[in-house]
């Protein structure tokens, strides 16, 4: 039993230290890493199982202490499983927003579509063409309106920062 309760030790240092490996490998050898450790997790708990079966063996002043030992290194290797499926989630999420974030950019916007459908809107609602042709020319000269106040009061304040200060 000692024997094989300091290989599976050995291995859960293992483990622990290709953890460490994991968040500094590239995009590419990330999931070899991966599943390296989840082989490695594996077989700690078939070693953790036989274990197990080893301690009911054990004399019955030893077994308290056995159990102990075993309890324990069960405890450390969930929390390493624990912290490999984190890992995983975090990369997959991340993963995802990349590949959104390519779609969006790949995407094209336009608003034919948008003005097509505020007409249906409004031809539904019973407002005339003539209406409409009256909102989008007052939308057109607002346009306008805007820019032009824009520039007047750009040109004020260059104004007033220039002969005050």
């Amino acid at each position: 039993m000692e024997a094989l309760y300091h290989q599976t030790n050995k291995q859960v240092h293992e483990v622990q230290s290709y953890m460490g490996h994991l968040e500094t490998s590239d995009k590419q050898s990330v999931h070899l890493v991966e599943n390296e450790i989840q082989a490695r997790i594996d077989r700690i708990f078939s070693n953790l199982e036989r274990l197990e079966i080893f301690c009911n063996k054990e004399p019955p002043s030893k077994r308290q202490n056995a159990k102990l030992r075993v309890d324990q290194l069960k405890y450390d290797i969930q929390h390493l499983q624990t912290a490999l499926r984190n890992f995983q989630h975090r990369r997959y999420t991340r993963e995802q927003q990349e590949r959104q974030r390519e779609e969006l950019l790949a995407r094209t916007f336009t608003t034919n579509g948008t003005h097509k459908k505020i007409l249906d809107v409004a031809n539904m609602l019973g407002l005339s063409n003539t209406v409409m042709r009256l909102i989008e020319k007052r939308a057109f000269q607002d346009k306008y309106f805007m820019i032009g106040g824009m520039l007047v009061t750009c040109v004020l304040m260059f104004l007033i920062v220039q002969y005050l200060t």
